[in-house]
């Protein structure tokens, strides 16, 4: 089957990127919808193939192929390399949030409402081009009623980014060290390679570099929860039945707070700054890679990381907290060339974003691998902290045995009761978030589209009639001709700003709970460690029944479910105190820019008014 799209909106193709130049109303046939990222294959009525944005057409009903169309038709691919399987999992959406979005430079607790706003919020001019950015971005090849909340007692599953879509060395930086990087550098033997590790395959060429657009979304990646050396046992029981648990110095009190079990949060809230992206390129330009400058508020010295060094940490981060601690996914790896000067800004912002999130957290920020990754002194330094994270053994479910919550154990009834209520308010927050999305991407495109061109005919049709008038050679006529010109400028005008807005406010609302679906989308894992752990402690008794474990090991493993729930309940409350704090801010920011918006709308049609008179 095939078929046929009708064309909304005009599109110019870009030379060397594998685009379709159609015009509003032709018909075109799609030959691949699996392209993802916003893009579809499309062929014209003159046999020409290319790419074409999927909100610039709308779909027909499907129609028959012609008898052997499948057996000679060629494989579609962009920038020579084969269209990918779009099957896999969504777990970030991200896109998103995104991510996932906490939006950057915010304090943990909502007390603090003085924290600067950090650059993440920075420019309203970093959506793409004009049409909506959400449908790039985030696209969801699943139609976006993906859903990970069954719980998994064996493992926990969370979103992964892909690794760096760009090239090599890091480029130089005169104010720092320039990162790892250089000939020797240990990761310098990936730069080379064809990725398709997020559900696409890519080119890491230069300007011009083609990808191909396979899906914005990373793949689902499963934690193993068995990596402390020495046992053979898997899932929450290596640490519910584990003889040696983690000495003093690395230990992580929790505190009963107002709230309830709260971490400990430090005095000064670490910060970071994500910019300054430059380009470089090697093997005589024909590869290329972009770096950042992250300058941390503690040492306030900047170093220098490639993406596939953030990708890095967060692998090392997902296998260290993972099991007790959310670690959101990323900003997915994709390489763009038409729009590639506003794909590495929202890469940056939202790498921005990302950062400030784990800053924010009182555990990963003050971990020894975080703080590596933005105090590194030189490159040797790097490679030997690099080395030692690799080699951490306190990662998995054994997290939980650096963790000691300051209060009485607390009975399994409650344990389960606590874990239960949380997973049906964050699964409600998750169908809420995709609910906003959904709507704000909705909104977005009519803003961009249809309704500016609603007004332009209004205005269009204003000034066609003021024509009218100025030729009927009655005296008198100038004033109201004149005036019927300027309504229809107005409105021309008005439609200019519909377009132009949802970059103003509805990018960061789209933002923020683009990351919170990301982040939401890591707790039905982090949950289902803790009802597995559960589960363990009911079979207790058989266990002990069948000798194949102490009494003695039943208390422990009660007594370690208990640390487990603590743990589970302080995270609760951070992401409450975060939430809490985010929205508001947020939905200040977004009314705000409202308020302006339709004031000025409203100062345009008095102005307009005023141009008439009475008799």
């Amino acid at each position: 089957m095939a078929l046929k799209a009708q064309v909304l909106y005009d599109f110019t193709a870009e030379p060397g990127n594998n685009e379709l130049t159609v015009k509003e109303g032709e018909t075109i046939t799609v030959t691949n919808q699996n392209i993802g990222g916003g893009w579809i294959e499309a062929q014209n009525s003159r046999g020409e193939v290319g790419l074409v944005p999927e909100d610039y057409i709308e779909l027909s009903k499907p129609f028959p192929s012609f008898p052997g169309a499948a057996a000679t038709a060629p494989t579609p691919s962009v920038g020579n390399v084969a269209a990918p399987d779009l099957s896999f999992f969504d777990a970030y959406a991200p896109a998103s949030t995104q991510n996932q979005v906490d939006a950057g430079g915010l304090s943990p607790q909502p007390d603090t409402p003085d924290t600067p706003v950090s650059p993440y919020l920075s420019s309203p001019d970093e959506a793409s081009n004009g049409n909506d950015p959400w449908s790039v971005w985030n696209a969801d090849p699943s139609g976006g009623s993906n859903n990970n909340w069954a719980s998994n007692p064996e493992g926990t599953q969370t979103g992964k980014a892909a690794a760096d879509p760009w090239g090599s060395v890091a480029q130089g930086h005169p104010q720092a060290y320039q990162g790892p990087g250089g000939e020797d550098d240990e990761w310098d033997d990936e730069w080379d390679d064809m990725k398709s590790t997020g559900g696409y395959a890519e080119s890491e060429s230069g300007d011009g570099g083609a990808m191909q657009r396979g899906g914005a979304h990373a793949t689902s990646m499963k934690i193993s929860l068995n990596k402390f050396p020495g046992f053979s046992k898997s899932g929450p029981e290596l640490y519910l039945l584990c003889k040696q648990l983690a000495k003093g110095k690395d230990k992580l009190p929790i505190y009963m707070g107002e709230v309830g079990p709260v971490w400990s949060y430090p005095e000064t809230q670490l910060d970071c700054v994500v910019a300054d992206p430059k380009k470089g390129s090697k093997m005589y330009g024909l590869k290329s890679y972009i770096e950042y400058q992250i300058t941390p508020s503690t040492t306030n010295r900047p170093v220098n990381h490639r993406y596939k060094h953030f990708d890095w940490l967060y692998e090392r981060l997902l296998d260290k907290f993972g099991s007790a601690i959310p670690i959101p996914s990323l900003p997915d790896k994709q390489v763009t060339g038409r729009f590639e000067e506003e794909f590495i800004k929202m890469r940056m912002e939202r790498l921005q974003g990302w950062m400030t999130r784990m800053c924010r957290h009182p555990v990963v920020s003050s971990s020894e691998v975080f703080q590596l990754f933005l105090t590194y002194k030189d490159e040797k330094d790097w490679k030997m902290g690099k080395r030692k994270a690799e080699k951490d053994e306190t990662v998995g479910v054994m997290i939980f045995s650096t963790i000691e919550p300051e209060a009485p154990d607390l009975d399994p009834v409650e344990v389960e009761q606590k874990c239960e209520q949380f997973s049906r308010f964050t699964k409600a927050m998750d169908d809420g978030v995709k609910e906003i999305l959904t709507v704000g991407h909705e909104h977005w495109k009519r803003c961009t589209g249809p309704l500016p061109k609603e007004y332009q005919r209004i205005g269009k049709a204003f000034q066609n009639l003021s024509s009218v008038f100025n030729s009927s050679g009655y005296q008198g006529e100038s004033t109201l001709t004149d005036a019927m010109t300027e309504a229809g400028k107005t409105y021309e005008e008005i439609g200019q700003m519909f377009a132009e807005q949802p970059k103003k406010d509805l990018h960061f609302l789209m933002e923020t709970n683009n990351e919170y679906k990301g982040l939401l989308g890591c707790f039905p894992d982090t949950i289902g460690v803790h009802k597995a752990a559960i589960d363990k402690v009911k079979e207790a008794d058989k266990l002990v029944a069948t000798s194949k474990i102490t009494p003695q090991d039943k208390v422990t493993m009660a007594k370690r479910v208990s640390t487990m729930s603590y743990t589970l309940q302080a995270e609760m409350n951070h992401f409450h105190s975060n939430r809490i704090y985010d929205y508001n801010r947020v939905m200040q920011l977004y009314l705000e820019e409202q308020v302006k918006f339709y004031e000025t709308i409203a100062a345009k049609l008095r102005q307009a008014h005023g141009q008439f008179t009475t008799m």
